[in-house]
């Protein structure tokens, strides 16, 4: 799969895998343990966000505003961290992202104790910048790998989330009534895992900013950068972007929503922490294979799959209101993300050659929050003003735009033009 190859990624690979060596599995390995520490934040800010704000503020319609809040802080933030790192490094600019993450959480633990609603929505602002960085994890494993291995490797890191999923819906039962007020212990928890991925980030070994990764070919090595507006016209990119964006904001939309959902059902605070831990679980354990159904497969039959399995998620939602029905959409929506998401990080992964990574990879990211800032806001607000059901409703029509970008990429095959 390269950026000089009109069909790249979008077929299923016949060609032999070369093995990885000692050193580039051991980056693999310690940048999978960032993703799962990190994402554990990530899902600590989703289960209690909503759920922390309520006991003090008494709009329960902004209740995800903090959440939201960092949603925009990505859009606003990754730019910035995305043209850092191809000035500095991997390596400096994801500990920079660590202590963005140390700061907002200690804003977030400040905000609540004083339940000050606005300091917590610059808490997640400033939270913004850490997830920026935390996105770019996945496209990180790509430059660290041969070609061969572009979608195993996106598709290892991200299954770090499994980790995740246990990590962080546990230390928020474990915290969220440590100390008074309730959940105030989880922030402080927060910037302690930040804490963690800075300093597994000392020992990892990413490509210098002067050399090319192991996946340019000589050609894109040599060519010059291309307009940002010429590699985002490119339709591959286009309908990769796009599902990328409804795989996340539909996911956020559904996520963000849930736990006020299932505490308004009169379903316990523990049962919106166990949905949303077999949500994640559901988001990052299929990661272990993703990668090998793309190469086997190809990116778009595994999309089609996320978009299918997305949509079996909504009509389980759709089918009742007990705690099993919340619990089956979680966690098949969570699978469907799974297959959706890498398969379009994949194929995103070969628009662009890498003197143009930082631009491509912080336009895509932008689009994607954009998207998830503005479904992450919506889900309080709709799940106050209509319910859990109309927002699934609502769900089903952003799943039917993806699997229409999905069938336009495969579709688009045969005009597709190389990138150059």
């Amino acid at each position: 799969m390269d950026a000089l190859n009109p069909e790249s990624g979008l077929k299923p690979e016949t060609d032999p895998e070369p093995g990885l060596d000692r050193r580039t599995r051991r980056n693999l390995l310690l940048l999978t343990c960032c993703q799962a520490v990190g994402q554990s934040c990530n899902t600590m800010m989703f289960a209690a966000t909503g759920l922390s704000v309520i006991t003090f503020y008494h709009h329960p319609e902004f209740a995800n505003l903090p959440v939201t809040m960092q949603h925009l802080g990505v859009m606003i933030w990754v730019f910035p961290a995305a043209l850092l790192m191809q000035r500095i490094g991997r390596s400096i600019g994801f500990r920079v992202g660590s202590l963005f993450g140390m700061a907002g959480a200690t804003v977030m633990c400040i905000g609540l104790y004083t339940a000050n609603f606005l300091v917590m929505c610059g808490g997640g602002l400033v939270l913004g910048y850490a997830v920026a960085c935390l996105q770019m994890y996945r496209f990180a494993a790509a430059e660290l790998v041969p070609i061969h291995y572009r979608a195993k490797a996106i598709s290892w890191v991200t299954a770090g989330g499994v980790a995740a999923a246990v990590i962080g819906p546990s230390l928020v039962r474990v915290t969220h009534d440590l100390a008074m007020p309730l959940y105030v212990a989880t922030y402080a928890a927060i910037l302690g895992l930040h804490l963690i991925v800075f300093t597994i980030m000392s020992f990892i070994s990413f490509p210098s900013v002067a050399a090319a990764p192991p996946t340019a070919s000589p050609a894109e090595a040599i060519a010059p950068p291309r307009p940002l507006l010429e590699i985002a016209s490119q339709p591959r990119f286009v309908a990769s972007a796009m599902a990328g964006m409804l795989a996340f904001g539909t996911m956020s939309f559904i996520m963000s929503a849930s736990p006020l959902a299932i505490v308004g059902c009169g379903f316990p605070h523990s049962e919106a922490h166990w949905v949303i831990f077999v949500h994640v679980l559901g988001m990052f354990v299929p990661s272990f294979f993703t990668g090998n159904l793309i190469n086997r497969f190809g990116a778009t039959t595994v999309m089609a799959w996320g978009v299918a399995l997305m949509l079996a998620g909504v009509v389980a939602a759709l089918s009742g209101m007990t705690e099993w029905n919340f619990r089956i959409a979680l966690t098949v929506n969570g699978v469907g993300w799974n297959f959706l998401f890498v398969g379009a990080t994949t194929l995103v992964t070969t628009c662009y050659r890498p003197n143009e990574r930082g631009k491509t990879q912080a336009l895509n990211d932008l689009l994607v929050f954009s998207t998830t800032a503005t479904s992450s806001f919506m889900a309080g607000f709709l799940q106050e003003r209509w319910g859990w059901q109309p927002l699934n409703w609502f769900s089903m029509l952003l799943m039917l735009a993806a699997a229409c970008a999905v069938l336009w990429l495969r579709y688009q095959r045969p005009t597709l033009s190389a990138a150059h």
